[in-house]
Protein backbone atom coordinates (compact mmCIF):
# COMPACT_ATOMS: atom_id res chain seq x y z
CA UNK A 1 0.00 0.00 0.00
CA UNK A 2 1.42 3.38 -0.94
CA UNK A 3 2.11 6.05 1.66
CA UNK A 4 -0.60 8.21 0.12
CA UNK A 5 -3.14 5.39 0.41
CA UNK A 6 -2.12 4.76 4.02
CA UNK A 7 -2.51 8.45 4.83
CA UNK A 8 -5.96 8.55 3.21
CA UNK A 9 -7.05 5.43 5.10
CA UNK A 10 -5.81 6.93 8.38
CA UNK A 11 -7.71 10.17 7.72
CA UNK A 12 -10.89 8.25 6.86
CA UNK A 13 -10.51 6.17 10.04
CA UNK A 14 -10.17 9.27 12.20
CA UNK A 15 -13.21 10.92 10.58
CA UNK A 16 -15.31 7.78 11.11
CA UNK A 17 -14.29 7.48 14.76
CA UNK A 18 -15.07 11.15 15.41
CA UNK A 19 -18.48 10.69 13.76
CA UNK A 20 -19.22 7.66 15.95
CA UNK A 21 -18.10 9.49 19.10
CA UNK A 22 -20.39 12.40 18.27
CA UNK A 23 -23.32 10.05 17.59
CA UNK A 24 -22.72 8.26 20.90
CA UNK A 25 -22.64 11.55 22.80
CA UNK A 26 -25.85 12.74 21.13
CA UNK A 27 -27.68 9.49 21.81
CA UNK A 28 -26.25 9.24 25.34
CA UNK A 29 -25.15 5.65 24.70
CA UNK A 30 -21.50 6.27 25.42
CA UNK A 31 -18.47 5.48 23.33
CA UNK A 32 -16.16 2.65 24.32
CA UNK A 33 -12.62 3.88 24.67
CA UNK A 34 -10.17 1.02 25.12
CA UNK A 35 -7.54 1.12 27.83
CA UNK A 36 -4.57 -1.07 28.63
CA UNK A 37 -6.16 -2.67 31.70
CA UNK A 38 -9.21 -3.84 29.76
CA UNK A 39 -6.99 -5.17 27.00
CA UNK A 40 -4.98 -7.18 29.53
CA UNK A 41 -8.17 -8.48 31.09
CA UNK A 42 -9.43 -9.68 27.72
CA UNK A 43 -6.23 -11.70 27.22
CA UNK A 44 -6.43 -13.10 30.75
CA UNK A 45 -10.05 -14.15 30.28
CA UNK A 46 -9.13 -15.95 27.06
CA UNK A 47 -6.29 -17.73 28.84
CA UNK A 48 -8.62 -18.78 31.66
CA UNK A 49 -11.05 -20.20 29.10
CA UNK A 50 -8.23 -22.22 27.52
CA UNK A 51 -7.10 -23.38 30.95
CA UNK A 52 -10.62 -24.70 31.55
CA UNK A 53 -11.30 -22.35 34.44
CA UNK A 54 -14.08 -20.44 32.68
CA UNK A 55 -16.81 -21.76 30.43
CA UNK A 56 -16.32 -20.93 26.77
CA UNK A 57 -19.08 -18.39 26.07
CA UNK A 58 -19.50 -19.63 22.48
CA UNK A 59 -19.81 -23.35 23.16
CA UNK A 60 -21.11 -23.11 26.74
CA UNK A 61 -18.60 -25.84 27.64
CA UNK A 62 -15.45 -26.01 29.72
CA UNK A 63 -12.65 -26.76 27.29
CA UNK A 64 -8.92 -27.02 27.76
CA UNK A 65 -6.28 -26.04 25.23
CA UNK A 66 -2.95 -25.66 26.99
CA UNK A 67 -1.09 -24.62 23.84
CA UNK A 68 -3.42 -21.65 23.38
CA UNK A 69 -3.23 -20.80 27.09
CA UNK A 70 0.57 -20.84 26.99
CA UNK A 71 0.56 -18.66 23.86
CA UNK A 72 -1.58 -16.07 25.64
CA UNK A 73 0.64 -16.16 28.72
CA UNK A 74 3.66 -15.71 26.46
CA UNK A 75 1.86 -12.81 24.76
CA UNK A 76 1.38 -11.12 28.13
CA UNK A 77 5.07 -11.67 28.86
CA UNK A 78 5.97 -10.08 25.51
CA UNK A 79 3.73 -7.12 26.31
CA UNK A 80 5.49 -6.75 29.65
CA UNK A 81 8.87 -6.63 27.96
CA UNK A 82 7.77 -4.29 25.17
CA UNK A 83 6.03 -1.85 27.53
CA UNK A 84 8.72 -1.85 30.24
CA UNK A 85 9.07 1.65 31.75
CA UNK A 86 6.08 2.84 29.74
CA UNK A 87 3.22 1.79 32.01
CA UNK A 88 1.69 3.42 35.03
CA UNK A 89 2.56 1.79 38.34
CA UNK A 90 -0.97 0.37 38.52
CA UNK A 91 -0.79 -1.09 34.99
CA UNK A 92 2.62 -2.66 35.63
CA UNK A 93 1.41 -4.20 38.90
CA UNK A 94 -1.74 -5.50 37.24
CA UNK A 95 0.27 -7.11 34.45
CA UNK A 96 2.67 -8.72 36.94
CA UNK A 97 -0.23 -10.05 39.00
CA UNK A 98 -1.99 -11.46 35.95
CA UNK A 99 1.19 -13.17 34.77
CA UNK A 100 1.90 -14.66 38.18
CA UNK A 101 -1.62 -15.97 38.63
CA UNK A 102 -1.91 -17.39 35.11
CA UNK A 103 1.43 -19.15 35.46
CA UNK A 104 0.34 -20.67 38.76
CA UNK A 105 -2.90 -21.95 37.24
CA UNK A 106 -1.06 -23.27 34.20
CA UNK A 107 1.47 -25.19 36.30
CA UNK A 108 -1.29 -26.64 38.49
CA UNK A 109 -3.30 -27.70 35.45
CA UNK A 110 -0.31 -29.37 33.81
CA UNK A 111 0.47 -31.52 36.88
Amino acid sequence: MSEEAKKKLDENWKKQVEKEKKQAEESKTGYYKPDFSNYLLSLVMQAMIFLGKIENPLTKKVEKNYDQARMLIDTLEMLREKTKNNLTKEEATLLEDYLFNLRMVYVEEKK
